[in-house]
């Protein structure tokens, strides 16, 4: 059952047992208000018919000590008779509780009169001849005698007039109730609404449509449920995003890895086939062994590269206080044997927060490509500078330069702008890959700024001391 037609149903359920108690309650109450009042004028009937039979029992003429019960009856009749037209009913009973005289129509029995004594008016209700009559009894001298008067009142219109409230009350309550339905309905419609674009909402999602939103109609809990499901989604499109993203990368990299072995292998096969066939000369067999031994190197290099961006990756580095000049000397050793290139250092005094090996892994393969992007007799500088925000790192060669367009790519793993060159100075775009998975764990990112045919700028920032909450953890 749909959650609005259970509000519906509660509802029309709590209004209906509202209703009817309550119909019950006024209809009752206004019966019994009734007849009270009608028992109270019975009663004070009772006590007039008494004073006046006593009256009228004085104006007998003395002939007999005590009044007869031909006298009483007559007494009776004419009391009875006096009162034609109001339903009056009358029974007179002597000191023993014997009848004396009951009118026409008087039929009822007498446990009303075995209850009545000198100190003690009674009354009740009682159903003769299918109508209802309020019975009274008292206790009232006449003379010398003491006799018992019983009445009748007919208050059938009373129970009529319950019976009419109760009609009237039941037709009334199921207007109520149709109207109740048809305005609850709308009601429970409109508070339903953002449940139902909910349900909407999430069938699209599960549909594949994850950028679909649902659409806030209210301000109230219902309409903070709304927001929150699409911050909810907003994220899970974001994940579901990244998880396609890392998907499709992961796709495209093992593509380009083996691409990038095929074109190795299929030399090293070849020219060892040849070697392995043929007879060839020893020029010839220099050439082969030459091929093979390059391709091998690649191959070699492509390896180590990318055994360490997974180590990078998901692995755990050693940070501490770095002299940014031990860094720019190691540089300086290391590649001042190459007298093909001119290398310029510039760089200021101070201290980095870093994992020293994993940094100069980064600035070896930022000076690595800079060497192969020049030409013979070039100029490649490296400098360091203390900013604000930490020290900066900047190598700057005057090589090829990169297009603009391809500036978002170069840092994928086997991205190569100019292929061909790259894998002739055994290349296998993997450097600036391993250079963004380093530089990940510092908190910091490439800046790369290059023009075609002026050279490349490259440049990093790392901070000068231990970030709040950045932990210093073992390998």
């Amino acid at each position: 059952m749909k959650f609005s037609s259970k509000l519906l149903l509660c509802t029309i359920t709590v209004l209906a047992l509202a209703l009817g108690f309550s119909g019950f309650y006024i209809v009752n109450y206004v019966f019994e208000t009734s007849l009270a009042r009608e028992a109270g004028q019975a009663l004070d009937e009772n006590s007039i018919l008494c004073f006046a039979f006593e009256t009228a029992a004085l104006n007998v003429p003395a002939k007999y000590d005590v009044l007869q019960d031909r006298t009483i009856g007559q007494i009776a009749s004419n009391l009875e008779s006096g009162g034609q037209g109001s339903g009056r009913m009358l029974r007179i009973s002597d000191e023993e509780k014997s009848i004396l005289y009951a009118g026409d129509g008087f039929e009822a029995d007498e446990a009303l009169l075995e209850l009545t004594d000198e100190n003690t008016r009674t009354y009740r209700t009682i159903l003769l001849n299918g109508r209802y009559y309020i019975q009274t009894g008292s206790t009232f001298h006449a003379l010398d005698r003491v006799l018992y008067l019983e009445t009748l009142r007919d208050v059938s219109e009373v129970f009529s007039e319950r019976e009419l409230g109760f009609r009237v009350y039941r037709r009334v309550t199921i207007i109520i109730l149709i109207l109740g339905m048809v305005i609850m309905y709308l009601i429970s419609f409109l508070l339903t609404k953002p449940i139902r674009l909910l349900t909407r909402a999430t069938k699209r999602m599960a549909a594949g449509d994850y950028d679909y939103r649902a659409r806030m109609v209210s301000s109230d809990e219902l309409g903070q449920l709304t927001l929150d499901f699409n911050h909810m989604a907003e994220a899970l499109e974001e994940n579901i995003n990244k998880l396609e993203d890392e998907i499709q990368a992961r796709e495209d990299f093992v593509g380009a890895f083996a691409h990038e072995l095929k074109t190795p292998l299929t030399a090293i096969i070849g020219y060892a086939d040849m070697l392995r066939s043929r007879q060839m000369d020893e020029e010839k067999s220099l050439l082969s062994a030459n091929y093979i031994y390059k391709e091998g190197k690649r191959l070699e290099a492509m390896s180590i590269r990318l055994l360490e961006i997974m180590v990078t990756r998901h692995g755990q580095a050693q940070f501490q206080e770095v002299q940014a000049e031990t860094l720019f000397l190691y540089l300086h050793d290391m590649f001042t044997p190459n007298e093909s290139m001119e290398f310029i250092y510039s760089y200021d005094q101070g201290t980095v927060w870093a994992e020293s090996n994993l940094i100069i892994t980064v600035l070896i393969n930022l000076l690595d490509n800079a060497c192969k992007a020049s030409e013979p007799g070039s100029t490649i500088e490296i400098r360091g500078r203390q900013e604000e925000k930490g020290y900066r790192f900047i190598i700057r060669d005057y090589g090829i330069g990169i297009p603009r367009e391809e500036l978002l790519k170069i840092t994928k793993a086997f991205y190569m702008v100019d292929k061909s060159r790259a894998r002739s100075r055994n290349g296998a775009g993997l450097g600036l890959a391993l250079c963004t998975e380093i530089l990940s764990l510092h908190n910091s990112v490439l800046e790369i700024e290059s023009t075609p045919g002026e050279g490349t700028r490259i440049s990093f920032v790392l901070q000068n001391q231990k970030e709040e909450g950045h932990e210093e953890t073992d390998d």
